[in-house]
């Protein structure tokens, strides 16, 4: 694998305290699932591995975390359901302070499952559906009956009266499906839509050329996105599709309008790219990653304190400062509100500082990219 050139890299640009403040954590419970979806960011497993952070380690991670920051921290897999101290995990997050949260594919939500989830101060589910209809949804998950069991168990998760999101993942699978998918995700009662965009990692990697819509079609699913937005009556946020914030703003210019940027809660939205300055990624092992989708590894909570990792990993100060971007990304006069995805720079090229490799977007800001081609050379 390439790595990023050591020339053009710069530190964090103004790393005063609070400014680079952990957003929002996924952590990864456990990597064993009792599904098998072809687009997944990990290659689960059937079984849960002895490497899992113990309780105990988990707790002393809860206590890290917050000790001096407080994030959306999102319980996710695998399945996290499979482990059954989740719910111990979930309730002594709640303690400390957190926002937590819980992403699962909700087909192992029985009654009780959902009031072990409620008590123990889940403040959101997010429940992962792929497709408008069951033979779409299933053949994604790899598992007959996957859509059925999954809205059943929103179901039971809207009778203890928890708010739920839907996540979906797009790809030429089910690009058709997408305003299908909307309307379910609003008749349902969900209160937010979240959709990803395809990176090529993990098990994605290996369906990425037959299922990656093409950069054209990321333009338009995004301007849709952004129209939808508006009229939908939910939530939306666009995920691992960080030229979006170029097309808002793009939109908001021509209609005349101020956007303003949601700073907190679940659908907060800066800027795109949020790796390593917002957000990061927490394996069952214990490793930390600037997201899950970006393999680059920042360290172990196992041999280091979560803070230290985040206040001074070396890949996280060199994602924090803008200018350390290379090609069209590096001198676009919206580098500072998109970032282009690195996770997506990374799978293809093997370097994440190299352009967004699926942004159609030429920049338009020549004189600036006059003075880094000087700088760099």
């Amino acid at each position: 694998m390439a790595h990023p050139s050591i020339h053009a890299i710069h530190g964090a640009r103004g790393t005063r305290d609070g400014e680079f403040a952990p957003r929002l954590v996924f952590w990864e419970l456990t990597n064993a699932c009792n599904l098998k979806c072809v687009h997944c960011r990990a290659c689960p497993v059937e079984q849960r591995s002895p490497e899992d952070l113990t309780l105990e380690e988990s707790k002393t991670l809860v206590d890290q975390i917050a000790s001096f920051a407080e994030p959306v921290l999102v319980l996710s897999g695998g399945e996290p359901l499979v482990r059954p101290d989740v719910f111990d995990i979930a309730e002594y997050g709640t303690s400390k302070g957190l926002r937590v949260a819980l992403a699962t594919n909700a087909t192992l939500v029985t009654p009780e499952v959902a009031r072990r989830i409620k008590e123990s101060g889940v403040q959101r589910v997010s429940v992962s559906i792929d497709g408008a209809t069951a033979e779409s949804h299933d053949s994604f998950r790899q598992l007959s009956g996957a859509f059925d069991e999954a809205w059943q168990g929103i179901e039971r998760i809207k009778a203890v009266d928890l708010p739920f999101q839907i996540n979906t993942t797009i790809t030429k699978h089910n690009i058709d499906e997408i305003s299908d998918i909307l309307a379910l995700a609003v008749e349902r009662g969900a209160v937010a839509l979240h959709v990803f965009l395809l990176v090529p990692t993990g098990c994605g990697k290996e369906i990425a050329d037959r299922e990656m819509i093409g950069p054209q079609e990321y333009e338009r699913v995004l301007n849709w996105f952004y129209d939808r937005s508006k009229d939908s009556g939910i939530r939306m946020k666009a995920t691992c599709a960080p030229h979006y914030f170029r097309i808002m703003r793009q939109r908001a210019r021509e209609e005349g309008i101020k956007i303003a940027p949601e700073t907190h809660g679940f659908e907060a939205m800066t800027k795109g790219c949020l790796a390593g300055s917002g957000v990061c990624f927490v394996s069952h092992k214990g490793e930390v990653y600037p997201c899950g989708y970006l393999p680059v590894l920042a360290g172990n909570v196992r041999h280091r304190h979560f803070k230290e990792i985040w206040d001074n990993a070396e890949v996280f100060k060199i994602l924090r400062d803008e200018d350390n971007l290379q090609g069209k990304c590096g001198y676009c006069e919206f580098r500072r509100i998109c970032m282009g995805c690195r996770a997506r720079a990374y799978g293809y090229t093997g370097n994440y500082l190299d352009p967004e490799p699926y942004c159609v977007y030429e920049p338009k800001a020549p004189a600036y990219r006059e003075r880094r081609e000087k700088r760099t050379q």
